[in-house]
């Protein structure tokens, strides 16, 4: 039988963290998202940009960047 390591349990109970709190997209997120925004993925985009933005300089929660994974 597999066993997690530490980290592996580490991250998944961030992941169950985050679900129950809201902070997950689920499809159909993502889906009235969409319909918000008419289907353009130039709306959309810029909207998840700066939502991103937004969560990041009000510190809501951590959001790992491109550099984070690299190290």
């Amino acid at each position: 039988m597999y066993k997690l390591t530490n980290k592996q349990y580490e991250e998944y109970q961030r992941l169950c963290h985050a679900r129950d709190h809201g902070q997950m997209l689920t499809p159909d997120g993502l889906r009235l998202i969409c319909a918000g925004f008419d289907y353009d993925p130039e709306k959309i985009g810029k909207h998840m940009l700066e939502m991103l933005a937004k969560f990041r300089n009000e510190g809501l929660f951590d959001i790992p960047t491109c550099e984070d994974e690299e190290e």
